[in-house]
């Protein structure tokens, strides 16, 4: 072991049945309903895969199946998100980030340090793991704004379940002045598994003790990422039209927050969406992505997320996904450590997408 500290369609075989609609005004754009299941959803029956970012053709599809049933695929109206009300009193991030990144399995291969601190791996052909912890150190510097965004975002308990707003005086998510990577670590104890949910879970407690982080209050404003090398196929990611998802796990050190990251660029995921040839693109819209959407709900389904898609909804990124032109568009984000491609993540006070935001404090 080594430490260095500082998501194609899914099979559905039949929708027949899944979901019944009205005849008439019912599909008339003015009456359209939320979808409650949509099949070709990569989180559609895998209900642990929490703001799970879809590829662009499932996402696509999605929108496409909503099109044509008359319905909307989000309710991106006014005050969209709305508080759940909290898991075990935690709905969000009300303090600084801290992301601590698990390269997952020996299959990464070597590995060395560069010049900026990063671990780096020969089988990482596309360097996306130097690419993820300067993106992560790079987060609330050089006056990035897109982290403004979350900072509109409360948690409880002055805030009641279904708020759409925050009261006065209710803790805010915190910016996340001068980055919030915490720790590196690369398990190499065995080879990278096919990992199941259950893994990742385990995975993600694995490195909660490897880095003391052993009771509820150090997990309080953590997050766990557990990356993936190239050709792994954690969760079925390379047949299961999703780029990465978040959730939680209980465990005997507190609720611990973990996003599967697997290696992205292997089922495109964005590569290129906004800097042309550039396979990174993908590691830091769906990283962004997951951050976003733990700080925002970190075990879901209790802090912000839109209640009219049912069973529970839209996060702060999924609302977002994909955006390329107008308002909310894919963007390079200048942070103090370079440049980084980033989707725009939902806004409730300027009820739109928003790539930079005033820091509210």
């Amino acid at each position: 072991m080594f430490e260095h500290t500082k998501c194609k369609l899914l099979k559905v075989a039949s929708i027949s049945g899944l979901l019944a609609f009205a005849a008439g005004s019912a599909f008339a754009a003015q009456n359209a309903r939320p979808i409650t299941n949509n099949p070709y959803s990569p989180a559609y029956g895998h209900p642990y895969r929490h703001g799970v970012m879809p590829t662009p053709e499932a996402h696509a599809r999605m929108r496409a199946y909503a099109a044509q049933l008359g319905m909307r695929a989000a309710d991106t109206g006014p005050k969209t998100l709305a508080f759940g009300g909290g898991v075990d009193g935690v709905g969000v991030t009300s303090g600084t980030p801290q992301v601590y990144l698990v390269f997952y399995g020996s299959t990464w291969g070597n590995v060395s340090t560069d010049t900026n601190g990063d671990l780096n791996f020969d089988n990482d052909p596309n360097g996306a793991a130097p690419y993820l912890q300067e993106l992560l150190k790079g987060l609330g510097t050089g006056g990035e704004l897109w982290s403004g965004t979350m900072t509109q975002y409360c948690d409880g308990p002055l805030v009641a379940k279904g708020a759409t707003s925050c009261p006065s005086g209710a803790p805010l998510i915190g910016y996340p002045t001068g980055g919030v990577l915490a720790g590196v670590w690369y398990d190499n104890s065995q080879p990278t598994p096919n990992a199941t949910q259950a893994q990742l879970a385990q995975e993600a407690e694995n490195a909660a003790a490897h880095f003391g982080n052993t009771t509820s209050d150090s997990n309080r404003y953590v997050q766990y990422v557990i990356v993936s090398p190239t050709g792994a196929d954690p969760d079925g990611f390379q047949e299961g039209d999703f780029c990465a998802w978040h959730d939680y796990d209980s465990s005997p050190y507190g609720d611990i927050a973990y996003t599967n990251l697997p290696y992205v660029s292997d089922q495109g995921c964005g590569a290129g969406y906004v800097n042309p040839g550039n396979n990174l693109d993908a590691f830091s819209m769906a990283e962004g992505h997951e951050y976003a959407e733990t700080i925002t709900d970190q075990f879901p389904l209790g802090g912000w997320a839109n209640p009219n898609n049912p069973p529970g909804g839209p996060e702060n990124g999924d609302e977002c996904a994909y955006i390329t032109s107008g308002q909310g568009a894919l963007a390079n984000v200048s942070m103090g450590t370079g440049s980084f491609a980033m989707q725009s993540t939902w806004s409730n006070d300027t009820n739109q997408c928003e790539i930079a935001h005033p820091i509210v404090q």
